[in-house]
């Protein structure tokens, strides 16, 4: 087992929470550890939309090649901007037990009253969250909001904006969730949302298998579901894609989402299933959806992201 285990992690507040967290777990089984924070092209570039800037693996990139060159032992990643298939040589060795999964509307208390019938807007930097919420409510406005979620909130305090939209774990981890909120329960996540991955590079059966005891085995086959739903689907995490498994007993209930660009037009799935079968459960779903019309809707996304 190495002396000291070196903890690669992004710099932002939210993304130095959940090294810190994997550290304090290390901690609980004797294993001492510090942190090499390493930053990312997500995180820099602020101005453009992210499926602009590669989408899919920008914020994990970095780390990846920080663990592929040896500056640090294990990488800790917000599950759901990790791509489903990792770099040759990482492997995935614990997913943390999960927080809260659902997304949010942060109200902007502004009390602006001087022009009634101005457009209401809000704002997100994902595309899954746009989607959903032009589906709902189609006569607003949505608007591009990137950077971390200080950043984000900080933009939506000095903006015109009524809302905009986060993942609820991400402001309750670093104790930034204002009283004024509300849970957007009809609103279907990303995959793998609030969940915390740990990923190393292969080989090391004795050093894999210790940092296996850092892993909730319910998070990790809820994860799965989700994760192989997405790869089935083969949109990466920048495709309106929403996926939530929930594990209760042994039992699986399942909800997935694939929606246009706009919200004009979606394909929704609701299934349920004996924990016993979870391995394929995700990829079943997504052919179901797929075979229900799903295809055509998602050649058309990906002709529309190619442009």
């Amino acid at each position: 087992m190495k002396k000291i285990v070196r903890i690669g992690t992004r710099s932002s507040e939210l993304a130095l929470w959940q090294a810190h967290l994997v550290q304090q777990n290390l901690s609980k089984i004797q294993i001492t550890s510090e942190i090499v924070e390493v930053s990312s092209k997500g995180d820099e570039i602020l101005d453009k939309p992210l499926h602009e800037i590669g989408g899919i693996g920008l914020f994990t990139k970095s780390l990846d090649e920080a663990l592929l060159q040896g500056k640090i032992d294990i990488a800790v990643h917000s599950m759901k901007d990790v791509p489903t298939d990792l770099p040759k040589g990482i492997v995935q060795v614990a997913v943390m037990k999960r927080g809260p999964v659902k997304d949010i509307l942060v109200f902007n208390n502004k009390k602006d009253t001087s022009d009634l019938e101005k457009v209401l807007t809000i704002a997100t930097g994902s595309l899954r969250r746009k989607a959903q919420w032009l589906k709902k409510y189609p006569e607003y406005k949505v608007v591009d909001l990137r950077g971390n979620v200080n950043t984000r909130l900080r933009k939506l305090y000095e903006s015109n904006w009524q809302g905009a939209v986060f993942a609820e774990a991400g402001l309750t981890r670093i104790d930034l969730l204002p009283k004024n909120f509300e849970v957007l329960d009809w609103m279907i996540p990303a995959p793998a949302q609030g969940a915390v991955m740990v990923v190393a590079l292969d080989g090391d059966i004795n050093f894999l298998s210790e940092m296996a005891k850092l892993n909730c085995e319910k998070t990790e086959k809820a994860t799965y579901i989700e994760r192989a739903f997405m790869k089935t689907l083969e949109g990466g995490c920048t495709a309106p894609i929403g996926a939530h498994a929930k594990i209760e007993d042994e039992n699986i209930t399942f909800d997935g989402i694939l929606i246009d660009l706009d919200g004009s037009q979606s394909f929704e799935i609701h299934e349920e299933e004996k924990l016993e079968n979870w391995e394929n459960f995700g990829k079943n779903c997504a052919l179901k959806l797929l075979n229900s019309g799903g295809s055509n809707l998602m050649k058309k996304i990906k002709s529309q992201m190619s442009h």
